[in-house]
């Protein structure tokens, strides 16, 4: 079975970032050292501050649609 991570990183800031993943560790490892360039590098995402688990990539993006409409706040 698959299994899919929408998650939220954060930096000192509290700039938020908000993606979806098959590998959790794998990603927040890849953010914490900034092995890819882009938003998450440019702003020092190195914080996992939640995630949350699905079996279906279809509602995980949705889900992940869902948290990026919300307020920031």
């Amino acid at each position: 079975m698959n299994q899919y991570f929408v998650y939220i990183m954060a930096n000192r800031s509290g700039t938020l970032y908000i993606g979806v993943t098959n590998d959790l560790k794998r990603r927040v490892l890849e953010h914490k050292h900034t092995l890819s360039a882009g938003f998450t590098s440019k702003y020092r995402m190195n914080r996992l501050v939640y995630f949350e688990t699905t079996s279906d990539i279809r509602r995980a993006i949705s889900r992940e649609k869902e948290l990026k409409g919300w307020s920031r706040q």
